[in-house]
């Protein structure tokens, strides 16, 4: 076997590889990579043309391959577009003209059929299907829908009705290219999103020059300058400059945002107006939007529970189909009800529809900023009654911001401020970054510490001139044995509805830190538009006391919540109600959210702020700060189930209607052969109606 390969991405033991193949045998491609020693799995999936290994971590991919392939590197390739065949359908409609007009009677029956004109142009637009018919037969021993369709066709010819094999290779061929087109749409769609289309960037070297390189040169800890209308390439913090960006290809947000010093900013997004300094964080294949093209190429290898239930189904018609034929003849001895038996089955609407509405949904989602991880998260998606929201960065925006500076000890406000922001500077906590922000705000001086050390959901201690500084909760100074006085709801300086951080310098208390956090805007209509899309209950998990968690709770209208949980405790919730429900739905963005949101039936990121193992843990990645996304990639799920549904309705009825048709001789094979065809490419565009047509992705 002789392809090109071309290096998608690559880690220890894992690679993908896009293979310069048109068509190939999927089973036979597998076959051929698993064959070399070193590859454990291999993976080809079709949708993308590119084959997933996993293989010894000590050897590089290109160590895998010594002949037969011709290796490259480069970035993954434009999808190929989906190919009309316009050369095979002329023929076939020429052939089928001449067919309709000549005067000449019909030949007699028999394989003398197969040289005549008509039969020739069949045979030859038809190939493609000829071959796979009978490759599928002698490679897994099984009859498939184009083995079905291969038996029609010569059945067709051989007595001397060319004209139902016409008819069937028109539509058919009609109905797959629609299929091939609505996923070519879908690739362009998520490829148009991630393109970077880059090949140089401005890098600061060490005599503050700006050097123009190769994108490859890139590396993290680099500084680069991005200037306006162009596209930035990497990952990173500004450490300088004001502008405007467009942020559409990451978030799917329309509006420009306003940046500058200390934002945030992605590859992919566009200067539109001023230009930024940025220190490199991730570079190449560590950027967000490389690892999103990674995670949804994975994602077309994971079908939906009911594309495997009409994948099985199918497989199971097509031999069904050739027995009915078989009994039909045997009953009746007439060809004609023979034929229809053939030309008309349920393989090709129920698996191309099902198949082209996933698609669809999938490219529509990660047009507008949503990358779901396969079919299967759809169908969930469709059926979830039970919504539990993490506080922190999800209902709230994350940016907490000191409202107030309680001293308890002989010492300043800011020296208070200033040993906390020592303990938390190395934090990418919201909490750390509202006191680091509050400091630099009041320029305040912020110690030198030593040995750090981090207890996730609890708070920090370091040691500031060879004296402990602590910072974090109540039960986290409790337990290092701090005395906390009478520190109680009685206390006139201390309101237990506020959200407070104690500070504790060399093992005494000397202050609380008093914080706020801003509700997201749309986060309350987003609560409401969940539940008009059928969720019953919504939940508030969060590591937060218990009295900022129920203020916000009830400003949101929440059924109920779960206060001071630690990332154990909220993998325990989320495990424990599962119990209640299948349809559960989590939704976080941290480290401390990773293991609820792997428990959960379908986990979903949100927002800008999410952390790396979030993202690989999730089911759903919302690429923007909008909490309306929630409610709306429900809403495409539900729909696209209810066209799925729909298809399959039509589908049976439609096909079975035909079949009983053809089985009294009320319809000859010509006529079963446009009604099985045009039911199959009328079902194939109402699931692929919403990325065709450019409509409201959300809407009904």
């Amino acid at each position: 076997m002789e392809f090109e390969l071309s290096l998608i991405h690559s880690l220890p033991g894992r690679t993908r590889l896009k293979l310069g193949l048109k068509n190939g045998n999927e089973k036979e491609i597998e076959a051929f990579f698993r064959s070399n020693r070193s590859i454990y799995s291999a993976s080809y999936t079709k949708e993308t043309g590119s084959v997933l290994l996993y293989h010894d971590s000590q050897r590089s991919w290109t160590d895998l391959f010594q002949k037969n392939t011709k290796p490259t590197t480069g970035t993954t390739p434009t999808p190929a577009k989906a190919r009309f065949p316009i050369i095979e359908l002329l023929t076939c409609v020429s052939a089928f003209v001449f067919e309709v007009v000549k005067s000449s009677p019909v030949p007699t029956q028999g394989m003398i059929q197969l040289v005549r004109p008509t039969s020739i142009a069949v045979l030859f637009s038809s190939y493609s299907i000829i071959k796979k018919g009978f490759l599928s037969l002698l490679t897994t021993g099984k009859p498939s829908a184009d083995t079905l369709t291969t038996a029609a066709l010569l059945a067709s010819i051989i007595k001397g009705n060319p004209k139902s094999a016409l008819i069937i290779y028109l539509m058919s061929t009609i109905s797959e290219w629609l299929t091939d087109f609505t996923a070519y749409k879908t690739r362009n769609y998520v490829r148009d999103m991630l393109s970077v289309k880059a090949d140089s960037v401005w890098r600061v070297d060490e005599l503050g020059h700006e050097v123009k390189v190769s994108v490859d040169q890139v590396k993290a800890g680099d500084q680069v300058v991005v200037f306006q209308g162009e596209k930035v390439v990497v990952d990173g913090k500004i450490i300088d400059g004001t502008g405007v960006v467009d942020e559409s290809s990451i978030t799917g947000e329309y509006l420009p945002k306003e940046l500058s010093k200390g934002d945030l900013v992605f590859a992919g997004c566009v200067i539109v107006e001023g230009n930024f300094k940025i220190l490199v964080e991730k570079a190449g294949d560590d950027t967000a939007i490389a690892r999103m093209i990674h995670l949804i190429e994975d994602a077309q290898t994971k079908q939906a529970p009911i594309q495997s239930i009409t994948n099985r189904l199918t497989e199971k018609l097509v031999p069904l189909s050739f027995a009915l034929a078989g009994l039909v003849y045997l009953v009746t001895r007439d060809w004609n009800k023979v034929l229809n038996m053939l030309v008309i089955d349920y393989v090709c609407g129920l698996k191309l529809s099902t198949a082209t509405a996933i698609s669809s949904s999938i490219g529509l989602a990660a047009k507008n900023g949503i990358l779901l991880k396969g079919g299967q998260t759809i169908e969930k998606l469709a059926q979830i009654d039970t919504v539990i929201l993490d506080k922190t960065g999800t209902i709230t925006e994350g940016r907490a911001i000191v409202t107030k500076i309680i001293s308890l000890a002989e010492m300043p406000e800011d020296e208070v401020l200033s040993l906390a922001a020592s303990a938390e500077v190395h934090s990418s906590h919201p909490i750390a970054e509202a006191i680091c922000n509050k400091a630099n705000e009041l320029n305040l001086p912020i110690p030198h510490h030593d040995e750090l050390e981090m207890v996730v959901g609890k708070g920090i201690k370091v040691s500031v001139g060879q004296k402990n500084v602590l910072v974090g909760s109540k039960r986290f100074l409790s337990d290092w044995r701090i005395p906390l006085g009478r520190l109680g709801d009685s206390s006139s300086q201390v309101n237990p509805d506020e959200n407070m951080v104690y500070v504790a310098y060399n093992q005494k208390l000397i202050g609380i830190i008093v914080l706020e956090d801003k509700v997201r805007d749309g986060m309350k209509k987003s609560i409401n538009q969940l539940r008009r899309s059928g969720v019953d209950e919504i939940i508030m998990l969060t590591g937060d006391l218990y009295h900022p968690a129920k203020k916000i709770a009830n400003q949101l209208g929440m059924d109920s919540f779960v206060a001071e949980a630690l990332p154990e405790d909220k993998a325990k919730f989320v495990l424990n109600y599962k119990n209640k429900t299948d349809h559960l739905m989590m939704v976080g963005d941290g480290i401390n959210d990773a293991p609820a949101l792997a428990y959960a039936n379908v986990g979903v990121t949100l927002g800008t702020k999410r952390t790396d193992i979030a993202v690989e843990t999730a089911d759903v990645i919302v690429t923007a700060d909008d909490p309306l996304a929630l409610a709306k990639v429900i809403k495409l799920s539900q729909r696209t189930m209810k066209l799925i549904y729909q298809n399959i309705i039509v589908t049976v009825l439609v096909n079975s209607g035909a079949i009983l048709l053809g089985t009294l001789g009320f319809i000859s094979p010509v006529v079963g052969a446009a009604i099985h065809n045009a039911a199959t490419i009328a079902v194939v565009i109402n699931s692929g109606k919403i990325i065709l047509l450019g409509g409201n992705w959300s809407g009904s």
